[in-house]
């Protein structure tokens, strides 16, 4: 496991069969948020990063429900009882196993791997513009069509699952990058993922943490280039 910091930030960053997946520790001023549970592997490494900082894991939150994602939530709510789950609404169908679209939503299949056996319930829906601790919750489908984002607002540091990838290159959802194909191979709709991206790029975040991938600071600038590059290839 590798753990960069950065003001309230902390990126857990594990490696298995050639694949790097993140999670975050939200550090609040009593408490810890864990954003995202990656891999049943990571659950001791996530228990041991969260117990150096010494505040309790209060809040457990979902960005999608992709087994890297999700794969160690049970794991996790079985060691922390008492930690409240909070999961975008529109993912908690897909946990169960529902793969079907909504009438409003474009005709595409469903991508990448969802686990088909977790078991922690959500005590929490998370819809768009809710808040959560310090953490303001952004709709931004297209990866899949629940994805969420989260910006902490009091420093703009952006946590945006797989609305874009850092892991290979900088890139929207759904655009490939070849040395790191994962997340456009699990990406749903590509036009909704760029229209997220454009959401997630008009807040001027002062972090891009991602799902994949190293976080960069001043993103701006390779965010407008991941946004145009995207915007050409699906002309």
């Amino acid at each position: 496991m590798r753990i960069l910091k950065e003001p309230f930030l902390y990126q857990l960053t594990f490696f298995k069969n050639g694949l790097s997946v993140n999670c975050y520790i939200v550090e609040e001023e009593e408490e810890l948020v864990l954003i995202d549970t990656a891999v049943p592997e990571a659950f001791s490494d996530i228990m041991e990063a969260a117990s150096t900082i010494n505040k309790p894991v209060t809040k457990i939150v979902l960005t999608h429900a992709h087994h890297d994602h999700t794969g160690g939530l049970d794991l996790i709510k079985q060691a922390l009882p008492g930690a409240m789950v909070y999961i975008p609404d529109r993912e908690v169908r897909l946990l169960a196993g529902d793969l079907t679209l909504n009438p409003d939503e474009p005709d595409s299949p469903i991508r990448g791997v969802i686990p088909k056996n977790i078991k922690t319930k959500a005590d929490v829906l998370i819809k768009d513009n809710d808040r959560i601790g310090s953490l303001l919750a952004l709709s931004t489908p297209g990866h899949t069509p629940g994805s969420m984002s989260f910006v902490d607002t009091r420093n703009q540091a952006l946590i945006a699952g797989d609305a874009f990838q850092t892991e290979g290159c900088t890139a929207v959802a759904g655009q490939l990058c070849p040395s790191f194909p994962y997340p456009a191979r699990g990406t749903w709709d590509n036009k909704i993922a760029i229209a997220s991206a454009r959401k997630l790029y008009a807040l001027l975040p002062s972090i891009l943490a991602t799902g994949h991938g190293p976080m960069i600071k001043s993103p701006e600038m390779v965010m407008k280039q991941a946004i145009e590059e995207a915007e050409l290839n699906e002309q």
